[in-house]
């Protein structure tokens, strides 16, 4: 990443006080311009290695309230209010740890190094190649099997005028999944009063590096376990994609949406043309693809995506200072993770909107750049926010 756009991301991380907080006790509450605010912190169980996993719960003064737990920075829970004021968890996951330890499709995960897929888990640096652990079929994906999503954070609470949080720390070591450089990572994620979860990421390396992060959230918005996502309207502010080849990796070429399967410019269902005669929908069993966001201004927070689930009235949109947006609606899902309440997650039971660079960038020059070098700071910022019809 040039030194001139890590600059923008610092500066839009100041702008919407991702690098300034003021820590809590780890089981505190505070008022915050007349409102209490909530932060609480409790074990979530122990690892098979000792390592100790903290739950933390961030509340608003809506009611609202989001369970980030420290192994994998794993947003464990997220609730939000229908059009009658009730609350529902709206993202897939387990109630106990055991559930996580287990294998289980990234829910709810920070992914990385790199997020998405490397085209055989190769790429060359300055010169140097290296070789990546191959985790999905003869790709590399999401940081390899012990990646991001597998290690556990260090957490501190955070409270803020209008807004509970928690920052997360890591520290990946030289050659760690054979990514070169010590990567020392931040995730912050906040619930603001306006029902809004952010997250803001950062990272600094001691050796040149790639680094693309993002959060693995399947989302329902009738409630986790109710039911497909077909009728989920979405729009998508993506006037292009980057289509695959059969190994999911992208050819290179950015292809209009227009006249595709793939136009979410007007609102539409998902279900709507998950089935169409069309061979990228073939290679994803339906959407897994990446969607070139519509940005005037790299780096700069925009409208991503909003969807609208029609039955409960509520309507999540996503705002992203990234490129990309890999849009996933849970092909692979098959019924056999037993999630929150022993129920099961079948086919198409959750989507993830996976803000991003796009994938295989490291082998793809054409393509936004996410090499990391000394003396530089990425940073990247993406919100969820949750309203009702």
């Amino acid at each position: 990443m040039k030194n001139p756009r890590s600059k923008l991301f610092v500066l839009l991380a100041l702008v919407l006080g991702g690098m300034e907080f003021s820590a809590v006790s780890a089981c505190g509450q505070g008022t915050k311009g007349g409102e209490a605010m909530n932060v609480e912190s409790e074990s979530y169980g122990t690892t098979p290695d000792g390592q100790e996993v903290t739950r933390y719960t961030l509340r608003n003064k809506n009611g609202m309230e989001v369970r980030i737990i420290t192994l994998g920075g794993i947003v464990q829970s997220l609730t939000a209010p229908d059009r009658g004021g009730a609350f529902a968890d709206v993202v897939l996951g387990f109630d106990t740890l055991e559930g996580y330890l287990g294998p289980h499709p990234h829910f709810g995960a920070i992914v990385g190094r790199f997020g998405n897929r490397i085209a055989k888990g190769r790429f060359t640096l300055d010169g140097k190649e290296y070789q990546l652990t191959i985790n999905n079929g003869p790709n590399a994906l999401h940081g390899g099997p012990q990646g991001f999503g597998k290690q556990v954070w260090s957490g501190q609470p955070l409270e803020e005028p209008g807004v509970a949080g928690v920052v997360l720390r890591h520290v990946s070591p030289d050659g760690h999944e054979s990514y070169p450089g010590t990567l020392t990572t931040t995730v912050t994620y906040k619930l603001t009063d306006e029902n809004a979860l952010e997250i803001h990421y950062e990272a600094t390396t001691d050796a040149p590096t790639v680094i693309n992060l993002t959060n693995h959230s399947y989302f329902n918005l009738k409630g986790a376990g109710n039911g497909d996502i077909l009728d989920h309207e979405v729009m998508m502010n993506a006037d292009r994609f980057t289509p695959v080849d059969e190994a999911l990796i992208p050819t290179g070429e950015l292809r209009p949406v227009e006249g595709t399967p793939f136009n979410f410019r007007v609102p539409k269902p998902i279900g709507r043309d998950i089935a169409a005669q069309d061979q990228q929908i073939a290679y994803g069993g339906g959407y897994d693809h990446n969607m070139v966001l519509a940005k005037s201004i790299a780096g700069v927070l925009a409208l991503a995506a909003r969807v609208h689930e029609p039955q409960s009235g509520r309507v999540m949109e996503v705002l992203t200072t990234e490129p990309g947006m890999q849009f996933y609606t849970g092909n692979f899902l098959d019924g056999s993770n037993k999630g929150k309440g022993n129920m099961a997650y079948p086919r198409r039971s959750g989507f993830c909107m996976e803000t991003q660079h796009f994938p295989d960038s490291p082998n793809q020059p054409e393509f936004p750049s996410t090499v990391l070098r000394p003396g530089e700071t990425y940073a990247s910022t993406t919100i969820y926010r949750f309203k009702v019809d």
